[in-house]
């Protein structure tokens, strides 16, 4: 039954009004199952050279959680501003119930199902962090801390042995990242054991 309503799911979700999305992937399940939700989509589309994005939350409903499909082409550029919109206008909202989330949707690439990333505590800033310890994910699939390249697979070890004059540590985002690459860099950063991460996430 679970993978019939599921399977169903995902035939709404690529049929929304004749236009499709193609959603994210990452080799693992983070959130299975969201109860009580309401969809907010956002299009992937071109006008000659030029990428645009077209917004559809009219089945948005505050006293829900939200769950965010976007398509995984559209960069963070064009993206970021409308989830502030929508993240103000819940926030807003005479309807807002207390613990309702809102999660970004992905397809588990192992399983072949569709999967739930939260994202309800951030906030998002569209300009550089200068304040402390600044981890940034670039175009290129490049790691900088405090403008010093890091590998991925010592970061989390790179952070925790830092001298630190600050404590805070920010997480930024090349506005030119594809959702897609999005995705994969806030996955990475969601599963670092570090102490003092700030949950404002910088886009520049």
């Amino acid at each position: 039954m679970k993978k019939i309503i599921v399977a169903l799911f995902l035939i709404s979700l690529f049929s929304c009004g004749k236009k499709e999305i193609q959603l994210p992937q990452l080799n693992e399940t983070i959130v299975v199952d969201v109860k009580n939700h309401s969809p907010i989509y956002m299009f992937f589309e071109t006008n000659g050279k030029d990428t645009l994005i077209d917004v559809n939350r009219s089945n948005s409903i505050s006293s829900t959680n939200w769950l965010f499909n976007i398509d995984k082409r559209l960069p963070l550029k064009l993206v970021i501003p409308e989830i502030q919109k929508l993240q103000d206008k819940k926030a807003k909202s005479s309807h807002l119930i207390n613990g309702s989330k809102n999660y970004f949707t992905y397809m588990d690439s192992k399983k072949k199902t569709l999967a739930f990333l939260p994202f309800t505590n951030v906030t998002y800033t569209l300009k550089n962090y200068n304040n402390g310890i600044s981890v940034f994910f670039t175009k290129r699939n490049k790691i900088f801390v405090n403008n010093i390249l890091v590998d991925k697979k010592d970061l989390e070890s790179y952070l925790n042995n830092l001298n630190r004059t600050y404590q805070e540590i920010a997480f930024g985002f090349d506005k030119n990242l594809s959702f897609q690459d999005y995705i994969i860099a806030k996955n990475v950063a969601n599963d670092l054991e570090i102490k003092f991460i700030t949950f404002k996430e910088y886009i520049y």
